[in-house]
């Protein structure tokens, strides 16, 4: 599996057949079938995955909190409502959500842990995503998802051998 730090330059050379392998699972693919890939891989590579030693998605994107998930969150770090708002959070009128202010995200400590536990929203909790359903709708998400994410990455690399695609180049 590729290093945190190598994920992104090596989507960067696989953009393009990544783009070819999503337009070839669009016309190619059995949507229940995918899922059932993508959940037994994730499932496969996240058993001896630990996170805390990447956390490129809590550098690389902002957290996002559903207005149902900001008292849980607030309370955790015993402040209000308010105050967790004005402090952390600006609101992203497309999304109807806050996202935190800053990149990488504010929560995120020294050793990879997110400072908000099992209080972290939901978006941070089930990312990249590999493990949800209706992965056919979301591949253009997911080509975002592997320049971020070396799991995701390798899901993305060992479902093409599993669909015999071949690449034009290599990472």
């Amino acid at each position: 599996m590729l290093k945190p730090s190598e994920v992104n330059k090596a989507a960067k050379v696989m953009e393009a057949d990544n783009l070819r392998f999503r337009s070839f699972l669009k016309n190619h693919a059995d949507e229940e079938e995918l899922d059932k890939q993508f959940l037994v891989l994730h499932n496969e590579l996240f058993a001896d995955y630990d996170c805390r030693n990447c956390r490129n998605c809590c550098k690389m994107y902002k957290g996002t909190f559903q207005k149902y998930e900001l008292e849980k969150a607030a309370g955790y770090l015993n402040i209000t409502t308010d105050q967790f708002i004005d402090f952390f959070l600006e609101f992203n009128e497309i999304g109807c959500s806050y996202e935190t202010k800053h990149k990488p995200c504010d929560f995120l400590d020294e050793v990879g842990n997110c400072k908000l536990g099992d209080m972290k929203p939901e978006s941070c909790k089930t990312y990249p995503y590999t493990n949800q359903p209706e992965r056919l709708w979301s591949l253009a998400n997911m080509l975002n998802v592997v320049e971020v994410c070396p799991v995701a990455f390798e899901i993305f690399e060992r479902l093409k051998r599993i669909y015999r695609f071949k690449n034009r180049r290599r990472y």
